[in-house]
């Protein structure tokens, strides 16, 4: 069902080798100071297994500095390789086309095609939302830049084609499952190269999409976020559409609540984390359409390595 791909991304051509690869996140803020974010660019560069990482495109329609400077300045700077963020939510087709373009003229090898969230639930609810094109359409312009040297309209693009593998997002936790399967079947048949997940906490659960995708054909990395504390792990159990965290994971972490001493607590914490993603990870890569885990852990060094380490060994 997925259309013929090409690896131009060091991701893509990990993937390709059949490699089973890790990709980190990069959360750039409202500033023109990129330090913090490029410091733990080289924490992820430094774990020797991360292979990219997403660099995002006003998450929660939060405004933030433009995803693609600070995609390739992370890139430049750091020597890790990005996956650059793009959402329609803001951008008509024009402005997609130029921001592609100009991705390409940078560098930058992977671009994750996003709708995005509606403007109404950021910081600027007054701003205008654009979705002249959802994720599919963005998907498709992007192939026939890549393959045809063409938008879709036909107008073709001048002197070399671009060279940029596209991903694309994944939710396993929607109900019914059959709607976001069907959505991937669209993506895929328009040129997606590679699905990265919502979060997930409960491994049947992603053991049931991964099979449900399988025969899609295309690589998938499953997100995961260990929380540092109790209250992270419910929020998402609470207020993030279709995440359940299984009970066990909450009754845990409301236990290391009770101890005062606050390193000690921290300590637990990280021993959990790494103890139940390390299983969590060894389970899911024995499905076939998994390629990989998409860590969301910002500013959380403390687990990446010694979970990517366990699931090694």
């Amino acid at each position: 069902m997925a259309k013929e791909r090409k690896a131009f991304s060091n991701l893509m051509k990990a993937i390709e080798r059949g490699e089973f690869v890790y990709t980190g996140e990069l959360e750039p803020h409202r500033s023109i100071d990129l330090s913090d974010v490029k410091d733990w660019a080289t924490t992820l560069k430094n774990t020797g297994k991360i292979i990219a990482a997403n660099v995002t495109d006003n998450p929660r329609s939060d405004s933030a500095i433009s995803s693609l400077v600070a995609a390739y300045i992370v890139q430049r700077d750091t020597g890790l390789e990005t996956v650059y963020q793009l959402r329609t939510a803001d951008r008509n087709r024009l402005a997609l086309l130029s921001d592609i373009l100009g991705a390409a003229a940078l560098g930058l090898r992977n671009i994750l095609a996003l709708t995005g969230d509606h403007t109404k639930i950021g910081t600027t609810p007054a701003a205008k939302p654009v979705f002249d094109f959802d994720s599919a359409h963005l998907v498709a312009l992007i192939h026939n830049l890549v393959y045809e040297g063409k938008d879709l309209d036909g107008n073709e693009v001048h002197g070399p084609k671009p060279e940029i593998n596209v991903g694309v997002a994944g939710n396993p936790n929607m109900d019914p499952l059959e709607a976001e399967v069907l959505k991937l079947e669209r993506k895929a048949e328009v040129g997606a190269d590679f699905v990265q997940t919502q979060v997930i906490f409960d491994v049947e659960v992603a053991r049931r999409f991964l099979k449900a995708v399988e025969h899609i054909g295309i690589p998938v990395l499953i997100g995961i976020f260990p929380p540092r504390s109790y209250g992270q792990a419910s929020f998402f159990d609470k207020y993030v559409p279709g995440v359940t965290v299984p009970e066990e994971f909450l009754e845990a972490f409301k236990k290391f609540k009770e101890i005062e001493d606050k390193e000690r607590r921290k300590e637990k914490i990280n021993e959990y984390n790494v103890e139940y993603f390390v299983n969590f990870i060894k389970e899911v890569k024995k499905e076939k359409a998994c390629a990989g885990i998409h860590i969301m852990a910002v500013g959380y060094p403390d687990v990446i390595g010694p979970i990517i380490e366990g699931v090694e060994k």
